[in-house]
């Protein structure tokens, strides 16, 4: 079913503005929302919730309901901040931060991700933290605490419902520190993004198109890497990246 991929200014109920009113969006804030949700009725609430631009500083501009309009409207629109479902057809979540990993890498405008789903389970949270997000709430949240939330996370805060922060804390908490990588290290930031959708499979074409680089400037950064590992080939650096778990 084919969804919107802008906003519509959707106008919400009177309780919802003024909750996010509350929220003191008017403050001179703005950030750049996306919406994504297989649930068209949820995602108007969230729109009208905290849609208001005028009053919370959050312009929603796009939705999407599957893995595949995900990725393509959050490469569209480049926005702050996502507020991303867990389950998605198409791979869910998860698979949505592996596809926007390089949008999360850049440094000059990187994307944001705020999970915002109705499972709490540990297992759902670890995964999309794991992934790349920057923190997880659940759908109970109010809508004030949810534009907060999303200004945190645009900011570079962690964000978490309170019950859920223990399992992410007992998760990263019950593993080594894993060590200092000397190789790893003489990468530079976009030496291990093309590195990574290399070991995922990617296509040179593919990887020009993620990143928004030409294809030549992937052959020299794939030549750097292979030179600085002193690797042979694609396929010894996808077996290098597979042991060190950066797939």
């Amino acid at each position: 079913m084919s969804e919107p991929t802008e906003a519509n200014g959707t106008t919400g109920p009177a309780q919802g503005a003024a909750s996010a009113e509350s929220a003191g969006g008017s403050a001179g804030r703005h950030v750049r929302v996306v919406l994504v949700d297989d649930h068209r009725m949820f995602r108007t609430g969230v729109q009208a919730e905290i849609g208001q631009t005028a009053q919370t500083g959050v312009e929603v501009v796009g939705e999407a309901a599957d893995v595949d309009q995900a990725v393509t409207v959050i490469t569209a629109t480049r926005p702050e901040v996502v507020l991303l479902d867990v389950h998605l057809p198409g791979g869910g979540g998860v698979e949505v931060l592996r596809r926007c990993a390089p949008l999360m890498g850049d440094a000059e405008q990187p994307v944001r991700f705020l999970a915002l789903s109705v499972s709490d389970a540990a297992e759902d949270v670890i995964g999309v933290i794991r992934g790349g997000a920057r923190g997880y709430v659940t759908k109970t949240i109010t809508g004030s605490d949810l534009v907060d939330s999303i200004f945190r996370v645009q900011e570079g805060d962690a964000v978490f419902s309170p019950r859920l922060a223990g399992f992410v804390l007992d998760a990263f908490a019950s593993t080594d520190a894993p060590p200092a990588d000397e190789d790893l290290d003489r990468l530079t930031q976009r030496e291990r993004e093309v590195l990574r959708l290399i070991a995922r499979g990617y296509a040179y074409k593919e990887i020009a198109k993620q990143l928004f680089i030409s294809v030549k400037t992937v052959e020299s950064h794939v030549s750097a890497v292979l030179r600085k590992l002193q690797l042979s080939n694609r396929h010894e650096l996808t077996r290098w990246a597979t042991a060190r778990r950066l797939v």
